[in-house]
C-alpha cells in the first residue's frame, strides 16, 4: 500500500498575528494579546516575532511580560474575529482536498494523497498553501508533510514562522529520533514525568523502549505512543463533510476573588453545573461521568473525574459528584482561582436507562428532569435571572 501524504498547517502566533493583520503598525512593536488584569484573566494568550525576542511566554502573566518588556503593547482578545479568519483559512485548505480536518481555530491536518496529481508533490502543495494563505489573509502558516498525522505535526512544530518541514520514510529518524518525548503528541508533563522514571528521554528512547513496560506503566496510552514513535500512526484524516461527535459538555469560571472555604467554593460548583446541565438537556446527552478541573493562584491544575451510578443532565446530581471530587482532593483552606465542571463520556438522552416504575428514586429523578426542563424554558423566555 502506498504512503499517504499528509500535512499540517499551524497558523503561527494566531490570535497576534491576526490583531497585527487588523493593524499593520502592531507589527512594528513587541506585542501580544492578552486577557484584562483587572478581571483576573491577565495572561498572555499570543505574541508577536517581537514579542519574542523578549522571551515571553504564552499563559505567563500579563505582569511578568511586562517586566520582560516594559513597551509590550497588550491588545485584548477578539475571539469572533479570530473564528472569521480561521475559517478563511479552513477554506483555503478546503481548495485542495475534503480531507481536512481542524485540530483547535489554527491547526488542521490535510490528507492531500487524492490531489497529488493536480498539485504536485507534498512540499509543493505545504509551500503553495503558505503563499496563498498570507496573500489572502495577511496571516503565515508553517507546514509539515509526512507519511502519517504525527509526523506531520512534529513538522509544522519544527521550523517557524513561515516554513515548511518534509519528514520522509528516509530522513525521519535522523531528525525525530533525537526530539525530546515531550515533543509527541498527547505526552503531556505528567506522562513526561513518568517516561522520565523509566530512563525515556526522547522520541528514540521511547520507539526502542520495551511496548510492556509502556503499557504496564501507561496502560493504553503507552501502547499508542509506542506506535506514535514508530511511525506506525495510521489514523485517518476526517472529511469536511463528517459530523463532530459532541463528546463533552462543561464550563469553567475565573473567579474575581479567590475562592477560599467550602461553602465559597459549592456556590461556584452550583452556578457551573447549573449552566453546564442546562447545556446538556439543549442537545439532549447525559453524562456517565464527572471531571472538575482546579487552578490554584500560581496556575497549579488539578484534574479529578468519576463515574456516576446513572446517566444525569440533572444540576444537582453534577454539584453532588463534583462537590465529592472536590472534597476527595483539596484542602478548602487553600485558594482557588479557577473552577471548571465538565460531563463526560455523553449518551443520547432517550437511551439512557430505562426507568423502573417500581423504583422511587427513578420517579424521583424523572420528576426533576421535567422541573429543570421548564426552568430552561421559563429562562429561555424570561432570560437567565428569572429563577435562581
Amino acid at each position: 500500500m502506498a504512503d499517504r501524504t499528509i500535512l499540517h498547517c499551524d497558523c503561527n502566533g494566531f490570535y497576534a498575528s491576526v490583531e497585527c493583520a487588523l493593524n499593520p503598525e502592531l507589527k512594528k512593536v513587541p506585542m501580544a494579546v492578552g486577557g484584562d488584569p483587572s478581571q483576573r484573566h491577565g495572561i498572555i494568550l499570543a505574541k508577536n516575532e517581537l514579542a519574542k525576542k523578549y522571551n515571553i511566554q504564552t499563559a505567563e502573566t500579563i505582569y511578568s511580560a511586562k517586566q520582560k518588556c516594559p513597551d509590550l503593547v497588550i491588545v485584548p482578545p477578539h475571539h469572533s474575529v479570530y473564528r472569521e479568519y480561521s475559517a478563511r483559512v479552513m477554506d483555503i485548505y478546503k481548495r485542495y482536498t475534503e480531507l481536512v480536518e481542524s485540530f483547535g481555530l489554527d491547526e488542521a491536518w490535510l490528507d492531500v494523497t487524492g490531489s497529488l496529481r493536480l498539485f504536485g508533490d507534498g512540499k509543493k502543495i505545504a509551500d503553495e498553501l503558505r503563499s496563498v494563505v498570507k496573500s489572502e489573509t495577511g496571516l503565515t502558516i508553517s507546514a509539515g508533510v509526512s507519511f502519517c498525522k504525527v509526523f506531520a505535526k512534529l513538522g509544522s512544530d519544527y521550523k517557524k514562522p513561515d516554513a515548511t518541514t518534509v519528514f520522509s520514510r528516509e530522513n525521519w529518524k535522523e531528525y525525530i529520533f533525537p526530539m525530546s518525548a515531550n515533543s509527541l503528541l498527547y505526552v503531556g508533563k505528567h506522562t513526561e514525568e513518568k517516561l522520565s522514571l523509566l530512563g525515556i528521554k526522547t522520541i528514540g528512547d521511547l520507539a526502542a523502549a520495551p511496548e510492556e513496560l509502556l503499557i504496564r506503566h501507561l496502560g493504553k496510552a503507552g501502547e499508542t505512543l509506542h506506535r506514535y514513535a514508530n511511525g506506525l500512526d495510521s489514523e485517518p484524516v476526517k472529511s469536511i463533510y463528517d459530523t463532530e461527535e459532541v463528546k463533552s459538555v462543561g464550563n469553567s469560571i475565573t473567579f474575581g476573588e479567590d475562592l477560599v472555604g467550602e461553602e465559597a467554593v459549592k456556590r461556584g460548583v452550583y452556578e457551573i453545573c447549573d449552566k453546564v446541565a442546562a447545556r446538556m438537556r439543549k442537545q439532549h446527552v447525559k453524562c456517565t461521568t464527572v471531571q472538575i478541573q482546579i487552578k490554584d493562584p500560581m496556575f497549579r491544575v488539578k484534574s479529578r473525574q468519576k463515574k456516576i451510578p446513572h446517566p444525569t443532565y440533572l444540576a444537582h446530581e453534577m454539584r453532588e459528584a463534583a462537590m465529592e471530587l472536590i472534597r476527595d482532593s483539596w484542602n478548602f483552606k487553600m485558594p482557588i482561582r479557577m473552577l471548571s465542571v465538565t460531563g463526560c463520556n455523553l449518551i443520547a438522552e432517550d437511551t439512557a436507562e430505562q426507568i423502573s416504575f417500581f423504583d422511587e428514586s427513578d420517579k424521583k429523578r424523572e420528576k426533576t428532569e421535567k422541573l429543570e426542563k421548564t426552568v430552561d424554558l421559563l429562562r429561555e423566555k424570561f432570560g437567565n435571572d428569572i429563577i435562581k
